[in-house]
């Protein structure tokens, strides 16, 4: 019986053909997790081609995944063990995986078809080319095929179970208890018992396996995080985000609307709010992305919270429509989930290259609010809090994700609504001027107008592209009532109430601040909190709004000899944080498709602490 080693966290990627399961294998082994307590990140890599040829590198598909018994901020940079279903998934990841890392390989796809495939002049797995790693070349296949064979499955569908074959496996290497997966296939294919049955056994077959193997010496063991009392549920970002703008619908007592056209990756959010009918959220799949926004602008002045969800393609073709939203002052909420570009670029990889257009990218003097989620349960948080604002100042607001937060997952500590902030929408129900007159754009103590409804008696009021006088709404060409409104407008935005910039500096006597926004927070605090562990000094900032900044930012950046801001862009904030508070902003820049990697970045910052400390 092989011995059992206990580990402080673990990195594992499950690597395939997009037809073989990876996704299902490590979303469940995810689940497991949340089973033993462990606190986990995940990042699931997706090809971009959407039927890439089999077992070419291009349609390899994988599910990393980062388990700890402590606070887990990234799915991690190099995985620990990795699980290979052929020969392209090895070669597309061996290079990530740490040197001694743990190898499992499906011998029966390395064919000489297969390795030629992808450029193996010898099979790796028998040409000792794997010695510095811990190598179990396994037939999966072949054992799955044979522990399926009483149901009577064609050879296809029969192999299609080698990813339950080798999830058993891992549940057994990782010490975990196989009935909540069993429970899941039962649930999963209840309608279909031949193939529930068949992949029971696979996966049973996989977990005996292990137990009577003697490959294995160790079998491992992580145990739980000592995480906030509460319910908890795994959540992906774009699930997180949908959530909370019902959240937000609910606490504003508002029906929730949704124009959508799908796009990659932001088509989950619309998918969520779909099956949410009976919470009587109403989405529209639309026929395109000027439709889809249209249609969520109308909804917001049919007295809704509109919202409207999309990728940085989707962006640039709604910024008409995003304008007259900042002309009609009505709430809006844009979700922005951005995506490597320009064009179509890495459309199913990461980026952050949406900030400058997020804030400038339309025609005219047109501000509006911008709020960057973080990670993948803050997306909720950042989808409440850009609907509380859309609604308490009447403004359309932009909330920036990413397919990193979009796609990855969390520990989610769910909240009790009760607890979550109310908003008042304010909804005028009666005139607001003399004389029983209704003036649409008298503001109030925040510079925002009455939503006034259509159908509202007495609130009859004009409505469209052009200029408004101010206070009257009517039609106005005149050049100094447009700068006024050019100018409420905008105070209307620099007046919203954001909290300070926060700064995470233990020591109190940083010279290095590094400044971040949306995704980067996971890498910059995994790779600060390495660098304090060797006893280097380094402080640590996070910017959700980035429109307002926070009051206190420019005084936050005066305080410390450098600041260094990572992002995965070619150093958009650095360039914005330069212009406006006139300080030697260091930027960071990594735009490969990919989170930045934490081993790199604590390399980068020794490097320069230790520079700057020699001076």
């Amino acid at each position: 019986m092989a011995d059992v080693a206990t580990l402080d966290r673990v990195v594992i990627r499950f690597a395939g053909d997009s037809g073989d399961g990876m996704q299902l294998t490590g979303d469940r082994f995810t689940t497991e997790s949340i089973f033993v307590g462990n606190d986990f990140a995940t990042f699931p890599f997706y090809p971009a081609e959407i039927r890439a040829p089999q077992g070419t590198v291009a349609g390899v598909s994988s599910f990393q995944l980062h388990v700890g018994s402590w606070d887990i901020l990234t799915p991690g940079d190099q995985p620990d063990v990795l699980v290979a279903m052929n020969p392209a998934a090895l070669r597309a990841n061996l290079g990530d995986l740490r040197r001694g890392g743990l190898i499992i390989a499906d011998t029966a796809e390395f064919t000489p078809r297969n390795l030629e495939k992808v450029g193996y002049g010898s099979n790796p797995l028998t040409d000792d080319s794997l010695a510095g790693y811990e190598l179990h070349a396994l037939d999966l296949t072949g054992m799955s095929v044979r522990a399926v064979e009483q149901f009577h499955l064609g050879r296809k569908d029969a192999a299609r179970t080698k990813n339950m074959f080798a999830l058993g496996l891992l549940t057994w290497l990782f010490s975990r208890d196989p009935a909540h997966n069993l429970e899941f296939l039962d649930a999963k294919f209840a309608a279909h018992p031949q193939i529930r049955d068949a992949n029971k056994a696979a996966y049973s077959a996989g977990y005996h396996f292990g137990e009577t193997t003697e490959s294995f010496t160790s079998r491992y063991h992580v145990p739980g995080a000592s995480l906030e009392r509460g319910t908890y549920r795994q959540v992906t970002g774009n699930r997180a985000m949908a959530l909370g703008l019902m959240a937000a619908a609910a606490r504003a007592e508002l029906p929730l609307f949704l124009g959508a056209y799908p796009i990659t990756p932001a088509t989950d959010v619309l998918v969520t709010l779909a099956e949410a009918k009976d919470q009587g959220v109403l989405t529209f799949q639309a026929e395109d992305e000027i439709a889809a926004i249209g249609a969520a602008l109308g909804a917001s002045y049919a007295g809704h919270l509109g919202v409207t969800s999309t990728s940085g393609p989707g962006m640039a073709l709604k910024t008409e429509m995003i304008g007259l939203a900042v002309m009609l002052e009505l709430p809006l909420v844009i979700v922005d989930v951005q995506r490597a570009g320009p064009a179509t670029g890495l459309p199913t990889k990461t980026e952050q290259a949406d900030l400058l257009m997020a804030l400038f990218g339309r025609h005219g003097e047109a501000p509006l609010p911008v709020i960057a989620a973080q990670s993948p349960s803050d997306c909720f948080d950042a989808a409440f809090d850009a609907a509380r604002i859309a609604l308490e100042y009447r403004t359309p607001v932009i909330v920036l994700s990413d397919a990193y937060c979009a796609n990855g997952a969390e520990p989610w500590r769910i909240p009790d609504l009760s607890t979550l902030p109310a908003i008042d929408p304010r909804i005028a129900t009666a005139p607001n001027g003399p004389g029983d007159s209704f003036q649409p754009y008298r503001r109030d103590e925040r510079l925002a107008r009455p939503w006034a409804l259509p159908g509202t008696p007495g609130l009859e009021h004009r409505i469209g592209g052009l200029e408004k006088a101010d206070v009257t709404g009517e039609i106005s060409y005149d050049p100094l009532n447009h700068e006024t409104m050019v100018r409420l407008r905008a105070a209307k935005i620099d007046g919203i109430g954001v909290p300070d910039l926060a700064v995470d500096d233990p020591t109190g006597d940083a010279e290095v601040l590094v400044v971040g926004w949306g995704s980067t927070w996971g890498p910059i605090g995994a790779a600060a909190r390495r660098v304090r562990v060797g006893g280097r000094r380094v402080a640590t900032a996070h910017l959700r709004h980035l429109n307002p900044l926070p009051a206190n930012t420019g005084d936050v950046l005066r305080r410390y000899r450098t600041v260094l801001v990572p992002e995965m862009n070619s150093g958009q904030l650095a360039l914005l944080l330069r212009a406006r508070y006139l300080v030697d902003v260091q930027s960071y820049t990594k735009v490969r498709g990919l989170p930045i990697s934490i081993g790199e970045l604590e390399a980068d910052l020794i490097t320069l602490i230790d520079t700057q400390e020699a001076r």
